[in-house]
């Protein structure tokens, strides 16, 4: 845990409103709080540092920070308190898949109190289930005797026979386990103790309001009677019947995109989850005959949980900003001190709803920051001379002192595993998020690469640069843009996006796709953006879904059945698979990535002599440009797009500049979804031919124009020399046409 941090309630707020923050201080030091306005997030010397300027903002206290945890972990609760009241016979059945073994148990469902009322289920370190029931005389303990295989579903059931003194567990694996079925009986030392009243049933956690040792994996359709079955009564329960006693029957394919679990029993003691587990996923009895969740909701009664899933600190408010009436729109930052240590909490004004006070805005890609949070790289762990490299450069350049590799308590990212292995799908801003900082840096390599920035960082060089060249601007949000479509951006006449806007939901592509049609004109100045389609929590801000499915350049791939969205129901996965490939947007699309090393464009002879684009060169008489910058050392370089008229490159789109020569070292990799084999390609081109970043522009019938840069290290060479570079004017000489 850091010694102090913090975190805003949402990313952005418009003047009128009031900006919560959640700071938690265990310096024992007392906290002061101010805001500046962000000119620079880079570190780097180079660059002139990180740069801000005051601005006269008042910051209320609303408590005192102090040292707080991180309820990290899911589960889920049952029912209400006092549901299990006075219960001296019981009969539990549920399904388990455990996906981790550790040197700690697992609970599997608790309903124990602090005095031993009450029965729990748990996962031993030796993969066994063991069962725990109070009594008058003490806890009465049973154990299977064969351990459950990881990864395999395993039927477990445990009757509590009060009247005949016995404790029944057995733990059926599935068919395609050795030794299936192991029954374990044992006898009750005295009378069952009622169960607590006080206590509710807590599901994949010892504790019902915190997670407490917390169980890794799969649970399904838990279902739980006041008296002891017999074996005839249990297979009619499995098969789905209901029968005389039941307390609760939970069905976790239903309203999967909330955190309420149904009971289809005649009681309704519904439940809720905590910390947003994974659902949609495959339940034992899911077939392969479909893959769609909403064609087979019955398939995918499972739940999934992890014991660092997070979804909310859960910190008190300590302070909180109001954005005055006509205050500007610009990216800004809390800063917090305590003693010697100090903190940034960034945050975006956006302007009044409906208005604009510029012709220009700057789009933010706040989900796709989200989805980056707490990015554990995996040279963190795996190269100990980057990890020094790295700590080396941040002490020499006063950067952010901290890495999520290091600090994995708030949650990692979209980008990062599980403790079980599992991809995570399911990231919140409401957390600290260490990459989300003003002087952080992801790569270090300063002496061939720049500054080694990306997203918040690396967005902060167009900021920079559009403010040295006097443009003022909005600054709006993926927030904003998925809430309000269209409307949002019809008063502006020029949007223009940063490095690296990679998730949108369809909204956002909507809202994007009409106004470009529409007559504005549309500055894409990334690489590898428009890629993966996302989902939404509908009912929490700030929760963000991917699914990674077939095809793409990807962290890790989500299980087969398992590409469909758990908050809207759709397909997730790559936009390209889902008939909207990034060129049909802006021209061009993912085509190769490699380490963080750049190139150069060459310029087009053609598009000097063409009067669509000639204006894009005005003042540019050298061949080659973008050969130096801030960004992997070149203005094209590490994700490229390039145009594929077959992907929907409009007919019209014209290639202005290519990068070419680019570093062997990096190395270059097509995108999977373009490659057939190691030697063939979708295109029929080579490999060499596709790793390129494509400089284009296309107009609209409707009047909107385009102009793409096809690289995500593009920003970085905008301050190269003072601003007064090829790639400055270039882009100056977009924005005073587009903007006008």
């Amino acid at each position: 845990m850091l010694p102090l941090t913090g975190y805003a309630e949402r990313l952005s707020v418009r003047p009128g409103q009031t900006l919560n923050f959640h700071v938690a201080n265990a310096t024992g030091a007392a906290v002061s709080a101010h805001v500046v306005r962000v000119r620079c997030a880079d570190p780097n010397p180079a660059i002139g540092g990180v740069s801000t300027e005051p601005v006269a903002l008042i910051v209320s206290s609303l408590s005192e920070p102090r040292a707080q945890h991180v309820p990290i972990g899911s589960y889920g609760v049952l029912g209400p308190a006092g549901m299990l009241e006075g219960l001296t016979d019981c009969t539990l059945l549920l399904s388990i898949q455990p996906t981790l073994a550790l040197a700690r148990r697992q609970v599997i469902l608790s309903c124990r109190d602090e005095a031993g009322h009450g029965f729990e289920l748990e996962l031993t370190p030796a993969l066994t289930v063991r069962a725990r029931v109070g009594t008058s005389r003490g806890d009465a303990v049973v154990e299977s005797e064969t351990p459950v295989s990881l990864h395999a579903w395993s039927a477990v059931t445990l009757v509590v026979d009060g009247a005949r003194a016995a404790l029944t567990l057995t733990v059926t694996g599935s068919q395609d386990q050795a030794g299936s079925s192991d029954g374990v009986l044992a006898s009750l030392p005295g009378p069952v103790l009622p169960c607590a009243a006080t206590r509710r049933l807590s599901l994949a956690s010892a504790h019902d309001t915190a997670p407490v040792d917390t169980f890794n994996g799969r649970i399904e359709r838990p279902v739980l009677y006041a008296r002891a079955l017999q074996p005839v009564d249990m297979a009619r329960v499995r098969q789905g019947l209901t029968l005389e006693g039941c307390v609760g029957a939970w069905d976790f394919s239903r309203e999967m995109s909330t955190q309420r679990l149904i009971d289809l029993s005649p009681k309704q003691h519904h439940g809720e989850l905590t910390n947003t587990p994974t659902r949609a996923v495959r339940g034992s009895n899911w077939t392969g005959d479909e893959h769609n969740v909403r064609h087979a909701p019955e398939q995918y009664g499972a739940i999934h949980f992890h014991d660092d899933d997070l979804d909310d600190c859960r910190w008190p408010a300590t302070h909180a900003v109001t954005i005055p009436e006509r205050f500007k729109s610009d990216a800004y930052a809390l800063i917090v001190r305590a003693g010697e240590l100090e903190d940034n909490i960034p945050f975006f004004v956006v302007p009044p709803k409906g208005q604009a006070t510029s012709t220009i805005a700057v789009l933010v890609s706040t989900y796709t920051y989200t989805v980056y949070g707490n990015h554990a790289r995996p040279e963190w762990m795996t190269d100990p001379a980057w990890r020094e490299a790295y700590v080396a450069q941040a002490k020499a350049w006063g950067a952010y002192p901290y890495n999520p590799g290091e600090h994995r308590d708030y949650g990692l990212s979209t980008y990062n595993y599980h403790t079980d292995g599992s991809g995570i799908a399911l990231v919140s801003w409401r957390r600290p998020m260490l990459n989300l900082r003003m002087g952080y840096v992801t790569y270090p390599y300063p002496e061939i690469r720049g500054s080694g920035l990306r997203h918040y960082p690396a967005d902060s060089h167009l900021l920079m640069w559009l403010a040295h060249q006097g443009y003022e601007v909005d600054l709006i949000t993926d927030q904003e843009l998925d809430e309000e479509g269209i409307d949002l951006l019809k008063p502006y006449r020029a949007v223009v996006t940063g490095s690296h806007p990679e998730y949108h939901t369809p909204r956002m592509l909507d809202a994007l796709q009409t106004y470009r049609d529409s007559g504005g004109r549309l500055v894409y100045l990334g690489g590898n953006g428009f890629y993966w389609k996302i989902a939404l929590d509908p009912a929490r801000k700030g929760i963000v879904e991917i699914r990674r499915g077939e095809g793409g350049i990807r962290a890790w791939a989500a299980e087969p059945g398992e590409y469909y969205n758990q908050f809207d129901g759709q397909y997730g996965g790559l936009w390209r698979r889902n008939a909207r490939p990034p060129q049909k947007l802006v021209g061009v699309g993912f085509t190769a990535q490699g380490n963080f090393v750049g190139s150069y464009y060459r310029i087009n002879p053609d598009a000097r002599m063409n009067p669509k684009v000639s204006w894009v060169l005005e003042g540019v008489t050298a061949d080659t440009v973008g050969g130096e910058g801030f960004s992997g050392r070149g203005a094209a370089g590490f994700e490229l797009d390039r145009v594929d008229k077959r992907l929907g490159s409009p007919a019209n789109a014209i290639v202005i500049a290519a990068s070419e020569d680019h570093p062997p070292e990096a190395p270059w990799m097509l995108v999977p979804e373009e490659q057939l084999t190691h030697i063939t390609t979708i295109p029929g081109q080579s490999h060499k031919a596709l790793i390129r970043a494509d400089m284009t522009w296309f107009d609209c019938p409707g009047g909107g124009e385009v102009f793409s840069v096809g690289s995500i290290t593009f920003c970085g060479a905008l301050p190269v020399n003072g601003f007064d570079n090829d790639i400055s004017r270039i882009l100056d000489n977009v924005l005073k046409r587009f903007g006008r």
